[in-house]
């Protein structure tokens, strides 16, 4: 079992992180309340009441789309009619958005109550349940509503992969992807590791090395006021794209984002394009056939992020070269002439 531990000044709270296969069977977690989604409850329902005998337990419609503030109020509701109180803990078991729900209700709930994650798709193990960034989406833009509150403990079981489809893997090999553009390290061993990249022991055993990537980022800035906004690489042009529709998943918006991204990176910033043409290639690589997009429609989505300055311009982050990164902002006319352009040429 490998172990992480975030803690700083500004957030004095300590968030563990337990990584290993069979860490939920034997790890030891007091719940009040149990949240999951349909998809989880009908794959391990029999395993997760034995592991929370006699605890409440709500399971939201699964899916991205869910991923609302009627689903945050109605998850409080039923919280609120078990009679949490400000002592209790709530377990969240599942995949980003359980994670991201769970976090925030528990964030909300009588102020602020413990919360245990134990993610239980490849994406959320590799990111999303890290850091304690909690949202629901609103207005049309993905995580306008949100709250910085860490887990008290996650619980990283590399069991839960083996009922996975190939699409989930591939969702969270795009964050597995974006995370090898911020380490020279884990990049090296997925170029190492191509032919294996969608094999679940590889997958098991490199996620506690992108939890150790994320981990120092949070550690340095738990707030996202500097060095954290690096994890964003491939996101604010991938969220633009999955906001725009299409079918792909977070993980694989991610993937396109990046794509875009860095052929922008190459026109404005010094870099090594060798690199940057290995990075490109396995990005294509996971993500498999790149989909017709609207890139205008895109560019407009993009305005709305909450990471751009408010001088219309779009923030970036993008790789330059191996384990180095830079923020570039592009006025908005610009970003949205260049994601034209590049339209063709990578679709």
């Amino acid at each position: 079992m490998k172990t992480f531990c975030i803690q700083t000044e500004l957030r004095p709270e300590k968030s563990e992180i337990f990584c290993g296969r069979g860490v939920f069977e034997s790890a030891e977690i007091s719940a009040a309340f149990v949240f999951t989604d349909t998809n989880m409850l009908s794959l391990y329902e029999k395993k997760i009441k034995k592991k929370f005998p006699k605890k409440p337990i709500f399971a939201m419609d699964a899916g991205e789309e869910h991923k609302t503030p009627e689903t945050l109020f109605a998850l409080l509701r039923e919280m609120a009619k078990a009679g949490l109180h400000r002592k209790d803990t709530l377990v969240c078991i599942g995949g980003g958005v359980v994670g991201d729900i769970g976090g925030l209700a528990s964030a909300l709930y009588m102020r602020g109550i413990d919360c245990v994650q134990i993610p239980t798709t490849l994406l959320a193990q590799v990111d999303s349940s890290v850091g304690g960034k909690t949202a629901v989406d609103f207005g049309g833009i993905k995580n306008l509503v949100g709250a910085f509150k860490m887990p008290s403990r996650v619980f990283v079981d590399s069991e839960f992969l083996g009922t996975l489809p190939e699409r989930e893997l591939r969702c969270g090999l795009g964050e597995i992807v974006k995370h090898s553009a911020l380490s020279g390290v884990l990049f090296d061993r997925l170029i190492a590791n191509r032919a294996r990249l969608f094999d679940l022991e590889f997958l098991g055993g490199i996620v506690p090395d992108n939890i150790a990537v994320k981990t120092a980022f949070v550690q340095n800035d738990p707030y996202e006021t500097g060095l954290r906004k690096f994890l964003n690489v491939g996101h604010t042009t991938g969220h633009a794209f999955e906001l725009s529709g299409g079918g792909l998943s977070h993980g694989e918006y991610v993937l396109l984002g990046l794509l875009y991204e860095i052929e922008i990176a190459k026109k404005y910033l010094k870099c090594d394009e060798a690199y940057l043409r290995v990075l490109h290639n396995l990005a294509v690589k996971v993500l498999g056939t790149v989909p017709k997009t609207d890139p205008v429609a895109a560019a407009e989505l993009a305005r709305l992020d909450k990471k751009n300055a408010k001088n219309d311009s779009i923030a970036l982050a993008v790789p330059t070269a191996k384990g180095k990164f830079e923020l570039l902002e592009l006025p908005f006319t610009q970003y949205k002439r260049e994601l034209k352009k590049l339209g063709d040429s990578i679709c």
